[in-house]
């Protein structure tokens, strides 16, 4: 069984140094990368059918803009630098989610970047990479 590392990525600056630290990581260990990307998402019960029809087909767009936009690009990217790597979207809450992918895929370590587009409710309610440090099953590692 390869070693496999999951990379947690919404195309920050941030998320593109963890982008190549993770790169560097896993050439060296000849580790296959699962580039993972997680759309935060809120159910709001009290949406009407209607409301709720027009939503799910928002987040179908949402999730495709994503694959193209973010994901397909640095598959390329792994691709072309040799490494064998996957990609994974999903909505949800984004500590939690990855902590499942990393579950999933009996990941060995997530790689992280220190803060991501969500700087702003980070301070107010906690940061995913503080969240990942004290709940992740494996190794983290926060990537300035």
């Amino acid at each position: 069984m390869s070693k496999k590392l999951v990379l947690g990525f919404d195309d920050s600056e941030s998320a593109k140094a963890a982008l190549d630290f993770a790169t560097t990581l896993a050439k060296a260990q000849g580790a296959e990368l699962i580039v993972a990307h997680v759309l935060e998402w809120s159910p709001y019960s009290f949406l009407t059918k209607e409301e709720l029809e027009e939503r799910h087909m928002r987040r179908k767009e949402e999730l495709a803009r994503a694959e193209d936009a973010l994901l397909k690009p640095v598959l390329k990217q792994l691709s072309d630098a040799g490494i064998t790597a996957t990609t994974v979207l999903r909505y949800g809450h984004i500590a939690d989610t990855l902590i499942e992918i990393i579950k999933e895929n009996n990941a060995e370590m997530i790689v992280i970047g220190r803060t991501g587009h969500s700087a702003l409710s980070s301070r107010l309610f906690g940061s995913v990479a503080g969240s990942l440090a004290q709940a992740a099953p494996v190794p983290v590692t926060i990537v300035p």
